[in-house]
This record gives structure tokens, C-alpha cells and sequence, in this order.
């Protein structure tokens, strides 16, 4: 069969398209890192794939191993929800950028009968995980909580035992806010522990948390939601005692963003500000050109598509979206991206 010179450049046309479509829909990216934000990255995934065929698989490893993926170059992206150091910086392969997707609360939540609403101060919280405090019927628990008759039991702290965005949020809270701490045990996301039980990840220790009566953790506000944990009142920097919600951790974030998107908000002292509050990034180099370009150009979309349209499923899953002056930075530092050199 002859075809005519149209019909053999549709033909191609179509071949060419089709090439493309198909590379499109069989791509995937790679992603790992904070468990804190895992419930909107999920959803943020999955609609993300359907509406564009790009598949994202995230690993939800702790804030530590996807930084440390990210630096072995085993992952499209990162995340994490604390900002790395100008030292962690330096200790990348290559320029980092962070993207902030969203805001969460970090919440003190709690085993005990009845499930009380509790108020907790910041030096209380420190000498329970301290160890000074070690009793839920202890006079400085009480006196904050008169109205509640708490139980005479032994209190069992629940942490993190991998390498944690939250505990960074969590111990940054306390280091600034009680000396005693910062001189003993420090922020980070690992640290030595006084004594309390460890497991991995939020789902981890929220789960711990549920088992063992009598026992206190942190965990993602989220996670305490989902599982209709009971969650502290605690004592801000202006002497008030705020609930976790989606209004105080905004009211948190009422401060100027830098350029670079790094600030940490814990401790603000905004009068309606639940002092245990944090930006959330996903972390890429600024030139990806260790990616095929297709990839390249798919990170930099969806990144753009989180900061755009993926802010309308935050509240939803209890997660405050990002503000309009921090999306504008969040824009500013993903159209810097660059690949071998030029903008993508």
C-alpha cells in the first residue's frame, strides 16, 4: 500500500504522540521521608495520579531517612519537617531547595481513664520526659488541672525511636522554652532519651500510646484526630493555654517567611499560637539534571500543583495550608529550578 506524504507525516505525528503518552502514564516518582504529613501526601498522591497518570511513590520513613535518601541520590525528592541546617547543607552533593506544602501541630496525647482534656505547661512536659515527674496524680499536674481527678499511676513516655522531623519540632518547642531541657537533652531529630519506650514513626507511637494505659507521646495532630486520641491544651509563649487546631497552628505562622522558606515557628509568641507548630518541605536539588529530563520537568509540575491546587485538601486532613505569601514563596523557590544549567 502507497500512502500519500500527509498521511505518512499523521501517521508519525500519531506514533510521536502516542510515544509520549505512553512514557507519560508509565512514569513514577520517587519520594521519601516525614511521616507527620503522610496522610495529605497520600491523598495528594493518589488524586495527583489520577488526573495525570503519574504515579508517586512515597516511602514514609521519618524525616532523617529521606533526607538521607535524598542525599544518596535515591529519590526524586525528599521530605521532611524540619528545614535542614546551613552545616546539613553543606553535607549535600548538591544544592538543596525546600518547598513548603502545609502546616501540622505536633500534640501531647495520652492513655489515661476517661480521656480527660488536660493543660500542660512547658516545664511540666519537660520533667515528664525528663523523668523528674513520674506520676499522673503529681501536685503540679494536678494544680493545672483541678477539675480532674487524675489517677495515681506510673507515667510511661512514648517517643520516636527513628530519626524524626517530629521530635525536631518537639524537642525545638522544649529547648526554647524550658532551660533545664536545652542543657540536658537539646533539640534534634534524634536524641538521648532519659527513659520512655520508643517506636517508629507517628502511626507507631500513636498506636503505643492507645495500648499502654497510662502513657504519654507526641504525635502529629492528624494521627490523634484519626484516631480519636485525646490531645493537651498547652501553655504558649503568652501565657495562654491553646488547643491544637488548624486556627491556632495558622495563627503560628503569621510571621515573614524568608526567601529560602526556612523559618521554625515553634514557641511563636502570638497570643492564639499553638506553640508546637511547623512548616512541612519537600527537599530537591535546585538542577536536576541527575534526573531524565521528563522527570525533571514531571517534579517541577507537581511540586507547582501541591502549592496551587493541592491546598484545598489540607483542612480537610486536618493540615493548615499554606498562606498566600508563603505560596508565593514557595512558587518563587520552585521556578528556580534549573536543569544542566538552564530553567526548566
Amino acid at each position: 500500500m502507497i500512502f500519500s506524504s500527509k498521511r505518512l507525516a499523521l501517521l508519525s505525528l500519531l506514533a510521536m504522540l502516542f510515544t509520549y503518552s505512553s512514557s507519560i502514564l508509565g512514569l513514577e516518582l520517587l519520594g521519601a521521608g516525614a511521616t507527620f504529613p503522610y496522610p495529605y501526601y497520600a491523598r495528594l498522591f493518589s488524586d495527583y495520579a489520577k488526573k495525570t497518570g503519574i504515579k508517586i511513590n512515597y516511602q514514609a520513613i521519618g524525616s532523617g531517612g529521606g533526607i538521607q535518601q535524598l542525599k544518596n541520590k535515591t529519590v526524586d525528592f525528599g521530605a521532611s519537617d524540619t528545614f535542614l541546617s546551613n552545616e546539613e547543607l553543606g553535607q549535600m552533593p548538591a544544592e538543596t531547595l525546600h518547598i513548603p506544602t502545609c502546616l501540622g501541630a505536633v500534640v501531647l496525647s495520652y492513655n489515661l481513664p476517661g480521656s480527660p482534656s488536660l493543660k500542660l505547661t512547658p516545664d511540666v512536659i519537660a520533667d515528664i520526659f525528663l523523668g523528674v515527674i513520674t506520676q499522673w496524680n503529681d501536685p503540679r499536674i494536678q494544680a493545672l488541672n483541678p477539675k480532674i481527678t487524675l489517677p495515681a499511676k506510673k507515667i510511661m513516655t512514648v517517643h520516636r525511636s527513628d530519626g524524626s522531623g517530629t521530635t525536631a519540632v518537639f524537642t525545638s518547642f522544649l529547648t526554647k522554652s524550658n532551660p533545664n531541657w536545652a542543657k540536658k537533652v537539646g533539640e534534634g531529630k534524634s536524641v538521648k532519651w532519659p527513659n520512655g519506650l520508643g517506636s517508629k514513626g507517628n502511626s507507631g507511637v500513636a498506636g503505643m500510646i492507645k495500648q499502654l494505659p497510662g502513657s504519654v507521646g507526641y504525635i502529629e495532630l492528624n494521627y490523634a484526630k484519626q484516631n480519636r486520641m485525646p490531645m493537651a491544651s498547652v501553655k504558649n509563649k503568652a501565657g495562654q493555654f491553646i488547643e491544637p487546631s488548624l486556627d491556632s497552628v495558622s495563627a503560628a505562622a503569621n510571621e515573614a517567611m524568608p526567601n529560602d522558606t526556612r523559618i521554625n515557628i515553634t514557641n511563636s509568641g502570638a497570643k492564639n499560637a499553638y506553640p508546637i507548630s511547623t512548616f512541612t518541605w519537600l527537599l530537591v536539588y535546585k538542577d536536576l539534571s541527575g534526573l531524565p529530563k521528563d522527570k525533571a520537568i514531571a517534579v517541577k509540575n507537581l511540586l507547582t500543583w501541591i502549592v496551587r491546587d493541592g491546598q484545598k485538601y489540607a483542612s480537610t486532613l486536618d493540615y493548615a495550608p499554606l498562606s498566600k505569601s508563603a505560596q508565593q514563596k514557595a512558587e518563587g523557590v520552585i521556578n528556580s529550578l534549573t536543569f544542566k544549567g538552564s530553567a526548566l
